[in-house]
């Protein structure tokens, strides 16, 4: 309220919404390859059906594009844990400790940390109950020696750890 004017040339705004998050669910849970693309358009039509009716047209014709974004397949959500472990490794190293993962763990956590409703989000917390949480006890408690090498390996529903 100082009364500046603030230039918007060249800015891209970025708003997001849950608008149609339960009709995108429930469309892309019968999602298959073979009927990908139509599902995918048949859904962003009804999506933005949606939005014409909740939000206010003044306001929907200042947007100049609405992008829906397509659900994380498995592949993509393992991507994400092996992105966040990445960076775990790297805080571990620097205190000395070298860890490595198998990729039956990272398929537990990439299955655990999705949810279809909030995509990748829980990811970061599941990584943090099932490793770093696990793991610190672990070490505390002499289970796993954190001068060698520790492996993280899933065992049935859980993970492990043990040195190399």
């Amino acid at each position: 309220s100082q009364g500046r004017t603030v230039d918007f040339k060249n800015t891209i705004i970025i708003l997001t919404s849950n608008i149609g998050s339960q009709m995108i669910r429930e469309n892309f849970e019968k999602m298959t390859d073979s009927n990908r693309d139509e599902t995918i358009e048949h859904t962003k039509t009804d999506v933005l059906e949606l939005l014409k009716q909740t939000i206010r047209p003044e306001f929907l014709n200042r947007i100049d594009e609405i992008v829906m974004f397509t659900p994380l397949d498995k592949k993509e959500i393992q991507q994400i844990v092996e992105l966040q472990i990445r960076g775990i490794r790297k805080m571990l190293a620097s205190n000395g400790v070298k860890l490595t993962i198998t990729p039956s763990a990272v398929e537990l956590l990439a299955e655990d940390g999705y949810d279809p409703e909030f995509g990748a989000r829980p990811v970061k917390r599941t990584i943090q109950r099932m490793i770093l949480n696990e793991l610190s006890k672990d070490i505390l408690a002499q289970k796993v020696d954190r001068d060698h090498p520790i492996v993280i390996d899933r065992q049935g529903d859980d993970l492990m750890f043990r040195n190399d």
